[in-house]
């Protein structure tokens, strides 16, 4: 194998010099693939945004914790999300998309986003830190320390 040939290890997409675009390319695929399943659905609104979130944004969630996601990809991926939900609400791509991006409290339907994904991941990796008393908590415990020392 070529070291910039892109492979599946352990579920991720990556070259052996450690380039993780095709992961990324991956995540965006199904995205898309998701999106257009359930573009024309015979299944209530409510139902079909659980479909696609189970589906389209389960990809997501395991990537933004070990490869870096740029602003401006996170945002593909966000806008890919706000067209796979006006499939859903049977919406054409051409309406406003703050009923899904604004929260509950603010008139919006709180739907799931990559950065409500990542804030999640996030959360439940810094609780699977602290569990133990062992290196892991340590380094956190020290950067918490750190952080708010500045």
């Amino acid at each position: 194998m070529n070291l910039d040939d892109a492979c599946r290890y352990l579920g991720y997409w990556g070259t052996g010099n450690g380039d993780m675009r095709a992961t990324k390319e991956v995540v965006t695929q199904k995205i898309i693939a998701a999106r257009d399943l359930i573009k024309c659905h015979p299944l209530t609104s409510e139902l079909t945004t659980e479909l696609f979130t189970s589906k389209g944004m389960w990809v997501f969630r395991f990537s933004p914790a070990l490869i870096a996601w740029s602003e401006s990809e996170k945002y593909d991926v966000k806008r890919l999300c706000v067209q796979a939900y006006k499939n859903a609400w049977h919406l054409p791509r051409s309406t406003a998309s703050t009923l899904f991006i604004f929260p509950k409290v603010h008139a919006g339907m709180e739907i799931t986003l990559p950065m409500v994904v990542l804030t999640q991941e996030l959360l439940l990796l810094a609780e699977r830190c602290m569990q133990h008393e062992d290196e892991s908590q340590r380094i956190m415990l020290a950067g918490l320390n750190r952080t708010l020392d500045e």
